[in-house]
């Protein structure tokens, strides 16, 4: 591997941790000679582009006693390693893409160790070896058939002159996208009004009302006043094909402590989670029920899916009112998320450059200068509760996100672990890149200690309740 030509060196001077970087790559080239490195420039889906290193190269698969090698390309961020490497499928023209769990239809990967990345603990010799482990499981390539092909099983050789223009999953089909929204309370209600104003690419909205949550009873006035593309249902079945399900259910009871209360949720979930993921297998779960972070936890578990497609509306809706105070009020042109649990104990964060900038957005570290800052636009955002309509606002800004594919990042509730240094299973708001295929989280960052007591605090409150819970 060629670190010292003069294309590489000059790029390399991008890279915010220049001598880490090195020893990654040359981790790599020991363990994995046949990757090789190069330069070349990477389109997002917002068609931006930015140079960046590339390690192309292909990996063994075994599967059904024969071997193939599959041709792989690793696109490296200006803070690798401390962010995950966008990884690809790069097929010839004699090969076909198989959608599944680990791969999308445009050769996007979506792995477990992408969306919990941590270095150190994490590196790209332990990334390819777990592709080469789930690809052996469900190999997401074949050979494509044609009159000439004596063996439609033999997987072809790599071919390296390939254009990239990744952007997710640009060929959907856009005839009925489906939205389904699960639970007939006031937050229901609320989601179904502000996607159809919101989302204008849906085709159906399916409202559904779940007969044991006390909080049913808001499907009526749509039933009788029959708005165009929304259809209210209480067979659950109807929301086979959705593209989001968004589940609202609650079921609160003064008369039962907290611990109870949440269990009434959880069993509600246990009977709706599965079969709407059956019904909807490529779907994604955003989850709105109270107390969020649990609930997001709780549908991921159920739900059988990764956790780049289980997220809660979390902290959003605050993050949301953070930039827009700090853009309006204060006059400071960066994005800000609110991070955390939803509760007393959210820290603000702010980003490392401005709106208008076409950089790579990142947390920017605890500093005596911003926290000043993010104290006095938390302080302005007092008293500003979370209404069902606020709340259906801020889900409906999620769901176009999803649908549009627009890489926008959001404060969601994702599984937490790995992210700086938590090591519990938790689902906690951060920063996540979304899109159609899901979220991918921002990388970690050094909070102040104030903000990383708090977040710490969350961490433990979060893992004791969820040992309380059965599942």
């Amino acid at each position: 591997m060629d670190l010292k030509s003069e294309k590489i060196q000059r790029i390399f001077t991008k890279y915010k941790f220049g001598d880490v970087t090195v020893e990654e790559l040359q981790k790599i080239n020991r363990i994995f000679p046949d990757m090789k490195l190069y330069t070349g420039m990477y389109t997002s889906s917002d068609n931006s582009q930015m140079e960046l290193l590339k390690l192309t190269g292909v990996i063994p698969v075994k599967y059904d006693g024969r071997s193939y090698n599959f041709p792989i390309e690793l696109w490296l961020l200006y803070s690798f390693p401390f962010t995950p490497p966008i990884c690809l499928l790069r097929p010839t023209s004699n090969m076909v893409i198989r959608e599944g769990k680990h791969v999308d239809a445009k050769g996007r990967i979506h792995l477990p160790v992408l969306h919990n990345w941590d270095h150190p603990r994490s590196s790209v010799v332990g990334l390819l070896n777990e592709m080469i482990s789930k690809f052996e499981e469900d190999p997401p390539l074949s050979s494509r058939t044609t009159e000439d092909t004596k063996d439609p099983n033999e997987l072809m050789a790599y071919v390296s002159n390939l254009k990239i223009n990744d952007g997710g999953i640009r060929h959907q089909d856009q005839q009925n996208i489906k939205v389904s929204v699960v639970g007939g309370g006031d937050l229901g209600m609320a989601c179904v009004m502000s996607i159809l104003s919101k989302v204008c690419n849906v085709d159906k909205l399916v409202f559904m009302d779940v007969a044991e949550s006390s909080s049913k009873g808001g499907a009526t006035d749509l039933e009788i006043f029959n708005l165009p593309k929304v259809q209210v249902s209480r067979d659950i079945s109807s929301s086979a094909g959705s593209k989001v399900i968004v589940v609202t259910v609650n079921s609160w009871n003064n008369d039962e402590s907290y611990v109870k209360v949440v269990q009434t949720n959880v069993d509600l979930y246990r009977g709706i989670i599965p079969n709407l993921v059956h019904l909807s297998p490529n779907a994604i779960l955003l989850i709105a029920s109270q107390p969020v972070d649990i609930m997001a936890h709780v549908a991921w578990r159920q739900s059988g899916l990764p956790p780049t497609r289980v997220i809660g509306a979390g902290c959003n809706l605050d993050s949301e009112r953070l930039s827009h105070i700090l853009d309006i009020n204060l006059n400071t042109h960066k994005p800000a998320w609110v991070i955390g649990e939803l509760s007393d104990n959210k820290v603000p964060v702010i980003s490392n450059i401005g709106l208008s900038s076409n950089g790579e957005l990142e947390i920017a570290p605890g500093s005596n200068s911003t926290k000043p800052l993010l104290d006095r636009a938390f302080d302005l955002m007092k008293n500003r509760g979370q209404r069902s309509w606020s709340v259906g606002l801020s889900v409906a800004d999620i769901t176009n996100t999803i649908l549009t594919d627009k890489m926008k990042i959001h404060s969601i509730s994702t599984l937490a672990q790995g992210w700086s240094g938590i090591g519990a299973e938790v689902f906690l708001s951060l920063p996540c890149i979304m899109g159609a295929n899901g979220s991918a989280r921002l990388a970690g960052v050094t909070l102040g200690p104030e903000e990383d007591s708090k977040l710490r605090e969350s961490v433990n409150s979060l893992f004791v309740l969820m040992s309380q819970i059965r599942i």
